[in-house]
């Protein structure tokens, strides 16, 4: 079974999980949306404003609900059944359809919120994003590979500390390893490419000079996207990890931070 999924050429959709209307993160959704449509088809997914429910159950299954086995395996059958529920299939239509996705949230507890983290739960089932094997190299079609394969992200997170808090030497941690989980474990796993974090530091003590500032940052990112060059993580297809799945140990020789899997 082939998963690829053609997208539309030009299409985005971008996905919120901010609960305030009114809020920073509301504001900069409205003014994002805005500014891409200006030059792209934008479908949107405001996750709060939707009611999303984020709880992956078991009725996610249809029929299949009382059926034996593992519950990725499951929902990859229940998609090829068509028995996703109708909420989740309007997430995969929309998902599928686009050639960037944008996902906006807060920092919250250094990852993302749970309403998120439960979209892509339900959303990036077996089937529909991953489950196909590479008949010639004898490996999954993951990490650069998949079903959603040509696609880019950006990833647009406000946080309330100050960029040394979050950086690489940070007491808080890297914002880049604290959000690999995403960038690299979801994203790239299903064959996402990703662009350099959006960030937006000290988000709670910005004042309106310093929102203003940041709208007109993004509308510029936002503008000059498609000239930037994505993340260059290494490919599992690649023969980088053949064998053990571990790097080879002649590659980053000696590292074994999260960094080791861009390559140079």
């Amino acid at each position: 079974m082939t998963i690829d999924h053609l997208h539309t050429p030009g299409a985005a959709l971008w996905v919120h999980a901010h609960p305030r209307e009114g809020s920073l993160n509301d504001r900069l959704f409205r003014e994002g949306v805005s500014a891409l449509r200006e030059t792209r088809d934008v479908a949107t997914s405001d996750l709060y404003a939707d009611g999303f429910d984020p709880a992956l159950r078991a009725s996610d299954l249809g029929a299949l609900s009382g059926a034996p086995g593992g519950i990725a395996e499951l929902l990859g059958d229940a998609y090829a059944q068509r028995q996703l529920p109708d909420d989740v299939r309007r997430e995969q239509e929309k998902v599928a359809a686009a050639e960037l996705l944008v996902f906006q949230f807060p920092l919250w507890w250094y990852g993302m919120p749970a309403m998120l983290k439960g979209w892509f739960d339900r959303v990036l089932t077996a089937g529909f994003a991953f489950g196909d094997m590479d008949p010639e190299l004898g490996v999954p079609r993951r990490y650069g590979d998949g079903g959603l394969a040509g696609r880019r992200a950006l990833i647009i997170v406000t946080a309330g500390e100050d960029e040394k808090s979050i950086g690489p030497r940070g007491i808080s941690g890297d914002l880049d390893s604290l959000l690999f989980p995403l960038t690299h474990g979801t994203l790239w796993y299903v064959g996402i490419e990703s662009y350099e974090l959006h960030v937006i530091h000290d988000a709670d003590n910005l004042g309106e000079e310093g929102v203003e500032n940041e709208m007109q940052r993004l509308r510029t990112r936002l503008e000059h996207l498609d000239s930037e060059t994505p993340r260059g993580f290494r490919k599992l297809s690649d023969g980088e990890y053949r064998g053990s799945r571990a790097l080879r140990a002649d590659l980053a020789a000696g590292r074994t931070d999260l960094h080791i899997h861009l390559r140079d």
